[in-house]
């Protein structure tokens, strides 16, 4: 049975929804943050080698990573869907927004917010990648109506939390973005969307503005 672990106000949502738009038969356990730091219990970085979310387990498989979690899900499950086909005109790009949300532009997120928490000057180099980064989102989605192109794909599924959740914990707004703004109120008019988020977040709206 493919088991989704999901950790409170984490990555891991993107898996509850992608499991959610696929319709997929799946468990998903939730773990609550520690009161005292914010970060896994420990049952949780008990899971996997890294400690962090998001976890699947499907048998005796155990699996991290946003990124293999998905291509693992849709390739065994998902029967091609969220996937452009390699002749799709969509399909390169589709890999690059795929690719690219976690590797550069969560990445950059996360430097910001280390720099903030230990109280130095932000770095220049990582503050104008920040804000490329949200440029390009921005033109991103001004320009078709899902990241991966004219469909919603994977590419989707890992860019919406960098754009919403991540949120909450540098207190970003989205007034500067009215695109972004525009394509979150699409992603919340999804059903699964609407379903994974009351399961992974519950009492939690969804941060779409």
């Amino acid at each position: 049975m493919l088991t989704v672990h999901h950790l409170g106000i984490s990555q891991s949502e993107r898996i509850v929804w992608l499991c959610e738009e696929l319709e997929l038969d799946y468990t998903l356990k939730r773990y609550d943050r520690r009161a005292d730091n914010r970060l896994a219990p420990d049952e949780y970085k008990a899971l996997h080698p890294m400690g962090i979310a998001p976890v699947i387990t499907d048998g005796d498989l155990v699996l991290g990573e946003s990124g293999a979690i998905c291509d693992y899900i849709t390739t065994k499950y998902g029967k091609g869907r969220l996937v452009p086909a390699a002749d799709d005109p969509d399909f390169a790009d589709h890999l690059f927004w795929f690719h690219w949300s976690n590797g550069t532009f969560m990445t950059t997120l996360m430097m910001q917010l280390v720099q903030g928490a230990g109280g130095g000057t932000p770095l220049p180099f990582v503050e104008d990648r920040s804000r490329r980064g949200w440029a390009m989102v921005e033109a991103r989605v001004g320009e078709k109506p899902f990241i991966g192109g004219r469909n919603l794909t994977t590419a989707d599924i890992m860019m919406v939390y960098c754009l919403t959740t991540s949120r909450a914990f540098r207190g970003l707004t989205l007034d500067a973005y009215p695109n972004i703004r525009a394509y979150l109120g699409r992603i919340g008019e999804r059903p699964a969307y609407r379903r994974a988020m009351a399961k992974a977040e519950p009492g939690m709206p969804p941060m779409l503005t």
